[in-house]
């Protein structure tokens, strides 16, 4: 995704109307490292999209003008999306912490091999799994690469995280969807090589018997929508749903 991020600074309790605007130029990487860098200064961004599919770009580049004219006239939502916050331990240290927009993954590493590994929902055992890895998503992740995994789609209000194994060695392991309030674990049981990524973007390595632990978050994301924004409207510009009955409905 190539996309333009506008971040709107607030001008304090009277929203943006009168806000300082601010471009940055940015891949999809890019966007997402703006959005984690600007999480506990709480400023609101919107997403101006260059022509891919940029499920968190709302405005079209041709429309940028108007919709930012509207948003600093104060015609605008915002909408507050969770985050995983993440902490790999070893030997019951804390090695790497970090946050997550998108999604925490692990998986396996250069070498290429299938990893094992028990997960936990706050303490409980659900099972152990033999996989090229698991993906855990946010709703706002769940329209990345856990779309990709055949993982669910979770709407933004929904507070829940999406658990998606990726190709498990078994056919019974299904994607899962899980209260964002439960604290999840992921111990490595067998791994010569495997890795965790956060976002595509915070890499560490990990070995037989480190866990990642996953907790929501207490900072959020916001996101500023223009008029008219719908999500459901959205996903069907998207992911062009129903087009191979639009025709069928202009023939009647």
């Amino acid at each position: 995704m190539t996309a333009t991020v506008t971040a709107l600074v607030s001008g304090g309790s009277r929203g943006i109307g009168a806000a300082t605007v601010r471009r940055l130029a940015a891949g999809g990487a890019r966007v997402i490292v703006a959005a984690r860098n600007l999480v506990r200064a709480r400023v609101p961004l919107v997403g101006v999209n260059q022509g891919r599919v940029g499920f968190m770009t709302d405005i079209a580049l041709s429309e940028m003008r108007s919709a930012v004219d509207a948003l600093l006239d104060g015609r605008y939502t915002i909408e507050e999306r969770s985050l995983l916050e993440a902490e790999i331990r070893r030997e019951g240290k804390p090695v790497l912490r970090t946050l997550a927009l998108n999604e925490a993954v692990v998986g396996k590493g250069s070498q290429g091999r299938l990893i094992e590994f028990e997960l936990y929902l706050d303490g409980e055992y659900v099972y152990t799994l033999r996989a090229d890895g698991v993906i855990v998503a946010t709703p706002t992740g769940s329209t990345a690469y856990a779309l990709s995994a055949q993982g669910p789609i979770l709407h933004p209000t929904v507070p829940a995280f999406a658990l998606v194994p990726l190709n498990p060695h078994t056919l019974s392991a299904r994607p899962v969807s899980v209260s964002d309030r439960c604290t999840i674990e992921i111990v490595l049981v067998r791994a010569r090589d495997a890795r965790a990524h956060f976002d595509g973007l915070a890499l560490n390595d990990m070995g037989q018997g480190d866990r990642l632990v996953l907790r929501r978050s207490d900072d959020v994301i916001r996101f500023v929508h223009p008029p008219g924004y719908s999500y459901f409207g959205m996903l069907r510009e998207k992911l062009r749903w129903s087009e191979s009955v639009a025709p069928l409905r202009d023939e009647e």
